[in-house]
């Protein structure tokens, strides 16, 4: 074939020359599991994002996200981890319980928790400092905290011989071991325990509105992902139904609930974006040490405190934090 011939071949009847195709770059997947809702979620995601940005990552431009949400529904969980596991992705991230399903489904694609529980004593980790296998993450330590809203709500009510306490059975485990905990500082604080069981927002509301039957002085909510994810709702119900309610997390205080103490849950996924960038990039979760709340956050809703005619004691204004 002369020269010509073959030049006017390539370039076609078109008159342009052919350009090969460009290999597309894969984009590393991201499962992001939840026991919540995304919108109860949103300030968290957001904090996620954060922290993988500062490991170099932007959801949708050199990462992709693939999001499983349970809305409380922790039947569901299995299913969403067995989705991931076939879809491959490259890291899996995950609240309790959903991290242990994460946990129990795979011990080769890497596993970043959040939680409120001691992870070695749930089976997440087997230490902190060195975790081993492929499971690595952020604990804020709510179990440790959970004895000291029972404390606060006796501070605030130090007359009072009844308190309520609130646990998802969903959770059957970590709820029973908090019940537990519970109990044992109830007996020592000399005041007797309601316990009310709600797994949905349907029982939610069945809780508060039965609230009065008991005649307990306030209620304190256990920790657990469903009700975080619905901290305006709680708020919403506490004043409605006019329950002084003691809550882990900030955001149910600024949605007008009246108490909250526990560790920067923000800060926790900020750290769980962060460790996810950090083994995309090719890190080890055996080699990452499980981070761990180093604030704990004592917040008052003084407005909802004048509605509900609680007289806030000296002792809890004049410490912000505790």
């Amino acid at each position: 074939m002369r020269r010509r011939d073959f030049l006017a071949g390539l370039i076609g009847a078109a008159g342009v020359w052919p350009v090969p195709a460009r290999t597309q770059q894969i984009k590393p997947v991201i499962g992001f599991l939840n026991g919540g809702s995304m919108e109860g979620y949103a300030p968290l995601l957001a904090a996620f994002r954060e922290g993988l940005r500062q490991s170099g990552y932007v959801e949708g431009e050199n990462v992709v996200i693939e999001y499983r949400w349970a809305e409380g529904r922790y039947n569901l969980l299995p299913d969403f981890v067995a989705d991931l596991v076939k879809r491959r992705v490259a890291v899996i991230v995950a609240n309790t319980p959903a991290n242990l399903e994460a946990k129990r489904a795979t011990d080769t694609i890497p596993v970043v928790f959040t939680t409120g529980s001691d992870p070695v004593q749930i089976g997440l980790v087997s230490n902190l400092r060195r975790p081993g296998g492929n499971v690595t993450g952020v604990t804020q330590l709510g179990h440790l905290l959970a004895p000291k809203r029972l404390e606060l709500a006796h501070e605030l009510f130090p007359n009072a011989t009844d308190v309520a306490f609130m646990i998802n059975p969903s959770d059957s485990a970590r709820g029973e071991k908090s019940l537990i905990d519970a109990q044992a500082v109830a007996k020592q604080l000399g005041l007797k325990l309601h316990v009310l069981r709600a797994s949905n927002e349907a029982e939610i509301e069945v809780a508060f509105s039965s609230f009065s039957q008991f005649g307990a002085a306030a209620l304190v909510i256990g920790t657990d992902a469903l009700y975080a994810s619905k901290s305006r709702l709680l708020a919403e119900l506490s004043l409605r139904y006019a329950v002084p309610t003691i809550f882990q997390y900030v955001d149910f205080v600024r949605a007008g609930g009246l108490m909250s103490y526990g560790g920067n849950i923000r800060e926790s996924y900020r750290w769980a974006g962060i460790y996810a960038g950090r083994i995309l990039k090719g890190e080890k979760p055996a080699d990452l040490p499980v981070q761990q709340s180093t604030t704990v956050e004592l917040i008052v809703n003084l407005k909802t405190a004048k509605i509900l005619g609680v007289i806030m004691p000296q002792t809890l204004l004049a410490a912000p934090t505790r």
